[in-house]
């Protein structure tokens, strides 16, 4: 296993300050086996068969097509099931919907047969689906285990309640992406989901999309090479932490996730990881002021895989009174905050357009442009153009469009929270 971790902060504060900020870059390489496990994937492709999908009924057949091409693609060996999901779900490969079945050509031609057959009809209970999809995962307890979810639709057939006890349930056991399907759905319900499960959140704005992002999903699925990872943050006595986020490559809030080690430190659960990717992650910790001239450790943070330490990285605090010191920003510091600010923008934005206040939008849309364009986020500036005219991005001088259509809000909602890393130059 190789995996590095660095820090980057200006570590020094002015006298009696307390609030200590550093990101945190951890970077996986080479071919990472968990220890004990042979590495082995299992894949669940959760598929919304209620009868919205045939309105039109080119999304039920662009849904078949694409569980075949998925399915079609899946290594040897490889763990799998297809679930349909309406107010109930039901496994429909392989036939006994008890586990999980080895992909081979007999399989793979079997359930590509099976998927071409499927019809929508019902309603959309999204804990019945992902309960099913729990029961399937917890058989295999060594495998990398990860599901994709696709719907059109609200979750109308259950209580909001049903739906986070099925979450709380799940959490541990498996990773979960969702996709939706054109403009009927609701993007914080299927955030909901992606955030209790680790996953991520799109939107596949037409059917004929839906081949290529079906076979996306199943690359990134194969390229994870360990399951069981979580960030480590340990604080000294006396310490309180702020947040801890995950920031690039996407912003993940996982504080709310942490499992206590002892009464320092905590785990916060990262999802599976590949051979070959790199993450940051933005911690905040208040600290016992000290002396000016005082060094203190204000925190270790490292990955843990299989519950062993594998990189380790060290946030310090030196207390100081020559100003130029404690003034001085962190390029990588200084790049997140405005991240994690452009997302909020973007999510205060879109709901004051949805209010008609016009007012708030325009400036919250118009901020949201000006730091895009500054950090070079690029596709969130196009994103933005969906939504605003732009007139200056540099001082974020933008106008509502009047005729917006549908997906391009949504996308820019669902893609908000996707960062751009600091350019090293």
């Amino acid at each position: 296993m190789s995996f590095t971790a660095s820090t980057f902060q200006n570590e020094y504060l002015p006298a009696g300050s307390r609030e200590v900020h550093a990101v945190v870059t951890v970077t996986a390489g080479g071919t990472l086996v968990q220890s004990g496990r042979p590495g082995e994937k299992a894949v669940v492709l959760i598929v919304d068969t209620s009868g919205s999908m045939n309105q039109p009924a080119t999304k039920m057949s662009a849904a078949r097509k694409a569980i075949a091409a998925a399915v079609d693609e899946l290594p040897d060996g490889t763990l799998f099931a297809v679930i349909a999901g309406s107010q109930d779900a039901r496994v429909v490969y392989p036939p006994n919907g008890t586990d999980l079945v080895a992909a081979s050509d007999a399989t793979r031609r079997e359930a590509i047969g099976i998927a071409g057959k499927l019809q929508a009809e019902g309603g959309t209970a999204m804990s019945q689906w992902l309960g099913l999809a729990r029961t399937l995962f917890e058989r295999r307890p060594g495998a990398i285990r990860l599901a994709y979810l696709v719907t059109d639709g609200k979750n109308e057939s259950e209580a909001r309640d049903d739906l986070l006890a099925v979450l709380h349930q799940c959490q541990g056991v498996f990773q979960c992406d969702a996709r939706g399907v054109g403009a009927k759905w609701v993007v914080d319900e299927l955030r909901l989901v992606t955030s209790a499960l680790l996953g991520d959140v799109d939107i596949i704005a037409t059917p004929d999309e839906m081949d290529d992002d079906f076979r996306a999903f199943l690359e990134d699925a194969i390229g994870k090479q360990v399951g069981d990872v979580s960030l480590r943050v340990w604080t000294p006595a006396g310490a309180n932490v702020r947040f801890v986020r995950q920031v690039a490559p996407a912003i993940s809030d996982l504080r709310d996730k942490a499992v206590k080690v002892n009464d320092l430190t905590y785990d916060h659960p990262t999802g599976a990881w590949s051979g070959n990717e790199t993450r940051d992650y933005h911690v905040c910790i208040d600290v016992v002021p000290g002396e000016v001239g005082e060094e203190k450790l204000a925190a270790r943070v490292g990955l843990v895989v299989d519950g062993e330490m594998v990189s380790q990285a060290l946030v310090r605090a030196v207390w100081t009174d020559d100003q130029a010191l404690s003034t001085r920003i962190n390029a990588q510091v200084a790049h997140y905050t405005g991240q994690a600010e452009l997302a909020v923008a973007i999510h205060d934005g879109l709901e004051a357009r949805k209010r008609g206040d016009e007012r708030s939008a325009t400036l919250k849309l118009g901020r949201a442009v000006q730091l895009a364009h500054e950090s070079g986020n690029e596709a969130t500036v196009r994103l933005l153009q969906g939504v605003v005219e732009v007139d200056d991005p540099a001082t974020g001088t933008v106008r509502l469009r009047r005729d917006v259509a549908a997906v391009a809000e949504m996308a820019l909602d669902t893609r908000s929270t996707r960062t751009v890393r600091v350019n090293k130059s």
